[in-house]
């Protein structure tokens, strides 16, 4: 097999007889003419999140209520597919080492005239093949999220909050978000839902300033026992 062979050639021509050959005659005829059709599946096929679902899903006013929220979790984002895709560029690179052992095996193999063992070296040279197709698609979708957080981060940065510090926005955004959460709380509630829910907020209440930042524990201790003395007086 060449190695040059595109995505969609692995789909659709010569890479499914190995397929085909292992399947009843009915189903391989079913195969084969559905291969551009199976082409096609192939090269569309959603892997990760689509531009509508990281807006709406990901970025909901729920729980990102604020552009620094939602700019801050588009960080998050896009660094987990970096992340991701620096993992899928070594294990590509493993791919490749594996595949020039196997080809060397499988010469050695033919070198000995041992047809049962160039079976075998064959179905491992398919599998790999196949393994680095999927690896090199799930990379390129992965460039289109790390793109497209990309695109979003720089609609959100309007200059009207902090992008070099993710701490100094979360007081407030927490907040909002945290009354969201107390908000849909109902009857039905369990009573882990409404501590998970009303405790952080309530902790949050206590420690915020007047000026939207938050105290350590110390200072917040202290100005609570002072607004006690002036209650006294």
């Amino acid at each position: 097999m060449e190695e040059n062979k595109t995505t969609k050639n692995l789909v659709a021509t010569e890479d499914l007889k190995p397929i085909l050959n292992v399947l009843k005659t009915e189903d391989a005829q079913t195969i084969i003419a559905l291969k551009e059709e199976l082409t096609d599946n192939w090269t569309k096929k959603q892997i990760f999140r689509t531009e509508t679902e990281m807006r709406i899903s990901v970025l909901n006013d729920g729980k990102h209520p604020t552009p620094a929220s939602k700019y801050w979790q588009s960080v998050r984002e896009q660094s987990a597919h970096f992340d991701g895709m620096m993992g899928l560029s070594f294990e590509l690179r493993r791919n490749e080492v594996k595949r020039l052992k196997l080809e060397r095996k499988m010469q050695k193999a033919i070198d000995a005239g041992d047809d049962l063992k160039q079976m075998e070296l064959q179905i491992d040279l398919d599998q790999n093949l196949f393994s680095k197709a999927n690896m090199e698609q799930t990379a390129k979708d992965r460039v289109r999220e790390i793109a497209t957080w990309s695109k979003i981060k720089a609609e959100l940065d309007d200059g009207t909050f902090d992008s070099k510090n993710v701490n100094t926005h979360q007081a407030d955004s927490y907040g909002l978000a945290l009354k969201n959460r107390v908000d849909t709380l109902g009857n039905s509630s369990s009573q882990a839902e409404v501590l998970n829910a009303l405790g952080p907020l309530k902790t949050l209440e206590r420690l915020k300033t007047p000026q939207g930042q938050l105290q350590n524990f110390k200072d917040a201790k202290l100005q609570l026992q002072a607004s006690k003395d002036e209650d006294k007086e």
